[in-house]
């Protein structure tokens, strides 16, 4: 059984000339306990995937989908007010900015308490042990203390370790974490992503780590979306992502790091993809990889489709080598 499904999520602004598509049929799996990492340059389109998934779009969003199954459950067939107290009991956001999370006007200790409540934590004095027993598992000294303060009074890291804090106070069955260690010093990124994926794998919940970390992604990850100008361009098992990309998006983002590429010659230059990722009211035609891509070609004009390659995942590339799967591996 899956623990999310998504099938053909797509999500636009809407302006006073019509709608902009940011998000275009994305579709994902995620097993109990499987950690997907999802990977791609910033404006590809990745958090507000976990938005949507999440239901926080702001008003000017529109989304649509298939289906969004989340633990059983259809969250497309649900009211706006029946979907987010659903989400709220099955799934927690860890955003890369902490202010995301948190409110200025209460102590730490208040909006902890509020959390631990909301997801029937007990008494006063319960919560309170909870509170600080989090508060220590992300590796803050005297939690006690911390509990007393507001966010101005802490750090940009220590603010963010409250805001993991509070994602892991809900004990969700899915956790999406975007870009959850940015303002963490190296030592406290490595015990928070250990921490996460120990917590995935012992509960058998779903752990979503939105990143451009592929050497976080090579040592942690189950499986690897890599998306691109809002649509998902190779889905596979990271074993099969790392050692042979079909994509040629995803082989440009391995050969751009020394300790993972192949092209890079010592005292040379990285290899870096020629131009930007295009504006969301300025995509190409056909590939949206197109003018940038190294290997394209005339039929590259045309629409690529997310399509199944044997023993292998899911690629969105003509030049990839496309066979027919059996019903069983499509429903992996």
């Amino acid at each position: 059984m899956h623990l999310l499904r998504v099938e053909n999520l797509s999500v636009s602004y809407l302006t006073e000339s019509g709608e902009v598509p940011i998000v275009d049929r994305m579709s994902i799996k995620m097993g109990m306990g499987e950690i997907l990492g999802v990977v791609g340059e910033s404006g590809s389109g990745k958090s507000m995937m976990a938005l949507a998934i999440m239901g926080l779009l702001s008003p000017k969003m529109r989304m649509r989908a298939d289906y969004i199954n989340l633990d059983g459950e259809d969250l497309m067939k649900m009211s706006v007010e029946d979907r987010a107290a659903y989400v709220a009991s099955k799934a927690a956001i860890i955003f890369q900015e902490p202010q995301a999370s948190l409110n200025p006007c209460f102590s730490i200790a208040s909006q902890l308490d509020e959390t631990i409540a909301f997801h029937g934590g007990g008494g006063r004095a319960d919560r309170k042990t909870k509170a600080l027993e989090l508060l220590d598992d992300v590796g803050i000294n005297r939690p006690d203390l911390v509990l007393k303060m507001y966010p101005h009074q802490l750090s940009g890291g220590m603010n963010q370790r409250v805001a993991i804090a509070m994602a892991l106070a809900c004990e969700p069955r899915l956790l999406i974490a975007d870009e959850p260690t940015t303002a963490l010093d190296v030592t406290i990124q490595s015990q928070i992503i250990e921490l996460l994926v120990k917590l995935s794998r012992a509960q058998q919940s779903g752990l979503m780590l939105i990143t451009h970390d592929f050497a976080l992604l090579s040592e942690n990850t189950d499986r690897i979306g890599v998306v691109y100008s809002g649509q998902l361009m190779e889905h596979a098992a990271t074993e099969n992502i790392l050692s042979s990309p079909h994509h040629p998006y995803t082989k440009a983002l391995l050969d751009s790091i020394p300790q993972l590429g192949d092209r890079h010659v010592k005292g040379s230059r990285l290899f870096a993809l020629d131009g930007n990722i295009p504006a969301i009211d300025q995509l190409p035609v056909g590939c949206r990889l197109g003018p940038r891509c190294p290997k394209a070609e005339r039929q590259c004009v045309n629409t690529p489709e997310l399509r199944s390659i044997e023993n292998y995942g899911k690629v969105r590339c003509h030049l990839a080598s496309v066979s027919s799967v059996n019903k069983a591996e499509a429903d992996s």
